[in-house]
C-alpha cells in the first residue's frame, strides 16, 4: 500500500465530509484513510459512514497528538501523513508525492506547500515554503505544514517516532525537530499539496503555535515547550536565561528575514499537482453531506 492518511477528529462533522472527499478522489495510488474519533457527539460518524474508503475508529484519547498516534500505529502504507478533519488534499497530490518519492529514495520526510482557504472552502492565499533549512526550523519556528507533509513509515513510525502527546499546539514542530536531530532526511517537493482551512478555532491555534516556538506560551508547558525544542536540537548556547533570550531574539530577527527571502525566491516555482482526467474532474467542493 502506498499511503496511509490519518485524520483525528472530534465534533468536526461540518467539515470532515470535504476532507474525506479530497482523499477519495486521489488517483493512481493505493491508500487507506483512518479516521480516529475521540467520541464525537455530532454527525461525524454518519458522515464518515457515507465514505466507504474510510475506516472509522472511535475511542477516547488524550488529545489530538494521541489520536494521531493511534492512527500511526495502525498504518500500513509506505508513506503516512495526518490530514486535519477540516483540511483537504489537492486532487492528484498523492500521485505527485509517489512520483517524487521514487526519485528521492533516501528521503524520510517529504513536504510541500499548501493553500489557505476560508470557512467556505474559498482560496485565500498560498503559503510558499522552501528546501529544508535546519537552522531556520530551529531558531525561527516551524515552517513545514503538517497537512502537506509525509513520513516514510519504515524509517520513522516503525522506529518508534511518534508525536509527543504532551504537545497539543506545537506537536508538528517538535516532531520535525526530533526527526531532524536523529538524522532523518527531509526532501522538499515544490508543489501545492493541500488546503489548510482558516476559521476561528484554527486561527487561534495558529497564533498560539507561533508564540509556542517563540517561547511565550499561554497554554500547557508554557516555558518548558520551547526550551524542550531547543534541547532536542542541542543548541542551548548559554545556561543563563538572559543570554538565551538575547540570542534567540537576534536569531529570530535574522532568520525571519531569511525565511521571507527564501519564500519569495521559491514561491514562483510552485506548481499544482499533475492530474489525470478523472482526478481533474473530482476537485473537492463544499460537500452536500456536511451541514
Amino acid at each position: 500500500m502506498d499511503f496511509t492518511i490519518v485524520t483525528a477528529s472530534y465534533n468536526y462533522g461540518h467539515y470532515i465530509g470535504e476532507c474525506l472527499e479530497s482523499v477519495a478522489c486521489q488517483q493512481g495510488v493505493t491508500f487507506e484513510h483512518l479516521v480516529m474519533d475521540a467520541g464525537s457527539t455530532d454527525d461525524t460518524a454518519e458522515v464518515v459512514a457515507r465514505h466507504p474508503h474510510a475506516s472509522f475508529f472511535q475511542e477516547p484519547d488524550k488529545g489530538m497528538s494521541d489520536g494521531i498516534n493511534k492512527g500511526f500505529r495502525k498504518a500500513k502504507g509506505e508513506w503516512v501523513m495526518w490530514l486535519n478533519a477540516d483540511d483537504r488534499l489537492k486532487p492528484g497530490a498523492l500521485a505527485e508525492v509517489k512520483r517524487f518519492a521514487e526519485t528521492h529514495r533516501n528521503a524520510d520526510v517529504i513536504y510541500g506547500a499548501w493553500d489557505f482557504i476560508d470557512v467556505d472552502g474559498r482560496f485565500q492565499r498560498r503559503m510558499g515554503v522552501f528546501p529544508f533549512k535546519r537552522m531556520i526550523l530551529i531558531h525561527q519556528g516551524c515552517y513545514i505544514g503538517s497537512t502537506a507533509c509525509f513520513y516514510r513509515r519504515a524509517t520513522t513510525i516503525d522506529e518508534g517516532e511518534l508525536l509527543n502527546v504532551d504537545f497539543h499546539l506545537a506537536m508538528d514542530g517538535e516532531y520535525y525537530a526530533r526527526l531532524a536531530s536523529r538524522g532523518k532526511r527531509f526532501a522538499y517537493l515544490p508543489c501545492v499539496l493541500a488546503d489548510f482551512r482558516l476559521h476561528d478555532k484554527s486561527i487561534s491555534q495558529r497564533n498560539l503555535r507561533v508564540t509556542d516556538i517563540a517561547g511565550v506560551l499561554s497554554q500547557q508547558r508554557q516555558l518548558a515547550e520551547p526550551r524542550t525544542i531547543r534541547r532536542v536540537y542541542g543548541i542551548t548556547l548559554f545556561q543563563q536565561d538572559l543570554f538565551n533570550g538575547g540570542v534567540d531574539c537576534i536569531l529570530d530577527i535574522v532568520l525571519r528575514i531569511a525565511k521571507r527571502i527564501l519564500r519569495a525566491i521559491h514561491r514562483p516555482r510552485l506548481r499544482e499537482p499533475r492530474q489525470t482526467p478523472a482526478s481533474a474532474s473530482s476537485r473537492p467542493t463544499p460537500s452536500t453531506e456536511t451541514r
